[in-house]
């Protein structure tokens, strides 16, 4: 490719045909493509580019902690987890319907995982996602009032189709988290979909929140659309860190007999 030509292709920002510009001419060469393939080939090339630039964007600015997959969800390990429920879930229909989804359980049981999944998948869709605690959240609201933010900062909260919030009741909250909480709950009232996790059942939600009845505001508008997954099984985390202890444990007595072997 010579200078002028990539100079324009760079003004025209079609970095898909930058990338495959030349290997594409040998190809064409090689095969003997007409003029309209080639140029379709290209073309293609540059819609590909933009798809894959687009969903990394969208899953930088989701700001996942970690990226996780429903295939490495071990759903063997809870069994009280309907499978197919949760792969309808993953289809996303539910956020195209501006639907809610709960993830009840202990710790350690794989909701935030669940949650990261499904958020991948709807990323994957071409739907804006963000990722937060609650913690987080009510945290960056309340500092934003001193620099007159706030606005702003709701506003990323409230315009994303696809809104996560993990680790809902792990504080109880005051006043003015409270109020946040329920001008993100009522602002995306079925405008926008929220995936919640939390370690309370449901009976427990209204203690979470300092006012009565913004709480019972709150859980009306998110529990109106919404789908439950209660799961009822032990941590997977501390069932690794058992595993680890008792192999260590086993290796220190072998190596104990082993020294008493010798002597």
């Amino acid at each position: 490719m010579n200078d002028l030509l990539l100079g324009k292709l760079k003004d025209l920002k079609l970095s898909g045909i930058i990338k495959s510009f030349d290997l594409r001419v040998e190809e064409a060469i090689k095969n003997n493509f007409s003029y309209r393939e080639f140029f379709e080939i290209l073309i293609n090339d540059e819609v590909s580019n933009r798809r894959i630039n687009s969903n990394q964007k969208r899953i930088s600015k989701a700001r996942f902690p970690w990226h996780k997959t429903l295939e490495e969800y071990n759903f063997s390990y809870q069994p009280s987890i309907n499978k197919r429920f949760i792969y309808n879930l993953a289809t996303c229909e539910f956020v195209r319907k501006k639907e809610n989804v709960a993830f009840i359980g202990p710790p350690g049981t794989g909701k935030t995982h669940l949650a990261i999944a499904i958020g991948l998948k709807a990323v994957a869709l071409g739907y804006r996602v963000l990722f937060t605690t609650a913690n987080e959240m009510l945290e960056e609201l309340y500092i934003s009032r001193a620099d007159n933010s706030y606005q702003q900062k709701l506003k990323n909260y409230v315009n994303v189709d696809l809104l996560i919030i993990d680790e809902l009741g792990l504080r109880k909250f005051n006043q003015s988290s409270v109020d946040d909480f329920y001008e993100i709950i009522s602002k995306r009232y079925e405008r926008g979909s929220i995936i919640i996790t939390t370690n309370k059942v449901f009976e427990e939600w209204p203690r979470i929140f300092y006012d009565p009845v913004l709480a019972t505001a709150i859980l009306d508008r998110f529990v109106h659309h919404c789908h439950f997954v209660v799961i009822k099984g032990e941590s997977y985390r501390m069932k690794q860190r058992e595993g680890a202890i008792k192999a260590l444990t086993d290796d220190s007595k072998n190596e104990s007999n082993q020294l008493d072997n010798d002597n």
